[in-house]
């Protein structure tokens, strides 16, 4: 298939993750960037797209303006896809605008502030036939992926408990009230929705336990908690969980845990020995029996299976990380589109990369977890997103 085009929403001065996404997209040479309104205050939109290099007719302040005028090209012309970096408020309304333009979708997590706009993604995904991803990037880790199918294949046994935690320590302090772009949005209800540290990182701990054991949860109960003054979303919040098959979990995620810089963390524990995978660690996994003996598997030994070594790029010894996970995303993405471009539809659902049924997902978890806290109680968690294709 030839190299895939594609535009980006946000990502403008100053915005880490529109970087990275840049990146990750051109790592394997499979899609190249040639669009974007980067910002919605057009001079700046304009000054990163010359930053880029990219033809100032394809560079816009208006997202609307984008996507018109990306359909109005020819058809061997246009974008194949749009990336959305946008903050949280925004992903609803330039998703559901790239999809009625008839353009595939990767988005950023969450997906949606509110479980209504998410489901209506759902249904609008279903209806196109488009691609949808949602870039929860951990996925993208090769020893993740080994995680998985060890528990999958039944090395560890029935899943008995699941430990995931996401560590920060970045908001420690009021850094919002000192003009911080990052911190400013995120601590703010109106874009970040109606969760902060859970709604931030907590759907990556939600989105992995789910990943690597493909369970769901059944019932939660939350304690979300703002530990800095006069902060208006929770910045600390303490999960626990029971999962279909009678596990049981404890989720954490944190972005006042001083000293901390981005440690997430996964333990899963069966009947017949554990897995136990650390993002500081990247490209180890622990696999213990029953009896504790302790084995260490490696990205890029030859003894891991096709999953892991496929996702992987350089040889062992040489490490691979952050990008990498983005770019494995990526990859399934391309991979998605040119079996739809095929015809097929259902190879395209069956990419491995997290989906828009995905995201809904990790909104409903934040909805329920959100009123967990606010009752005071346990909440039934169960769910099945609107028009999810059968596995």
């Amino acid at each position: 298939m030839r190299r895939l085009r594609y535009g980006m929403v946000g990502g403008g001065p100053g915005a880490f993750i529109g970087d990275v996404h840049r990146m990750a997209a051109g790592l394997d040479g499979l899609a190249g960037l040639v669009s974007g309104a980067f910002s919605s205050d057009e001079v700046a939109s304009r000054e990163k797209g010359r930053s880029l290099g990219l033809d100032p007719g394809r560079v816009f302040g208006s997202f609307h303006d984008m996507a018109a005028a990306e359909a109005a090209r020819p058809e061997g012309d246009r974008i194949d896809f749009v990336v959305i970096v946008t903050p949280n408020h925004l992903h609803f309304e330039v998703a559901k605008t790239f999809l009625a333009a008839g353009f595939h979708v990767v988005c950023d997590k969450p997906l949606t502030t509110t479980l209504e706009d998410a489901e209506t993604l759902c249904r609008l995904v279903a209806q196109a036939k488009t691609v949808f991803a949602l870039t929860h990037n951990y996925t993208g880790y090769p020893m993740v992926k080994e995680a998985r199918s060890l528990v999958r294949d039944g090395r560890i046994g029935r899943v008995r408990r699941i430990q995931v935690e996401y560590l920060q320590g970045w908001l420690s302090t009021p850094l919002e009230e000192t003009g911080h772009r990052q911190a400013e949005w995120r601590t703010d209800p109106s874009r970040a929705g109606a969760a902060g540290a859970l709604g931030d990182i907590g759907t990556h701990v939600h989105n992995l336990a789910r990943y690597v054991t493909d369970l769901e949860i059944e019932e939660l109960t939350a304690e979300l908690t703002t530990f800095v003054e006069g902060r208006r979303l929770e910045d600390d919040a303490a999960l626990l969980s029971r999962w279909t098959g009678g596990a049981r979990g404890s989720l954490t995620a944190s972005q006042i845990a001083a000293g901390e810089d981005n440690d997430l963390s996964l333990r899963v524990y069966g009947t017949e020995g554990s897995v136990a995978w650390r993002h500081e660690e990247a490209e180890t996994l622990r696999l213990r029996d029953a009896s504790g003996r302790l084995e260490i598997l490696r990205r890029g030994q030859a003894s891991l299976g096709d999953d892991a070594r496929g996702a992987s790029r350089l040889p062992s010894g040489h490490p691979e990380g952050f990008i990498e996970g983005f770019a494995n995303v990526y990859r399934a993405v391309v991979d998605a589109i040119a079996a739809h471009a095929s015809g097929d539809y259902a190879g395209a659902l069956a990419g491995d990369y997290p989906s828009v049924w995905d995201g809904a997902r990790g909104v409903h978890f934040l909805d329920r977890a959100v009123a967990s806290a606010r009752a005071g109680t346990w909440v039934d968690a169960r769910y099945t997103p609107p028009e999810e294709p059968q596995k």
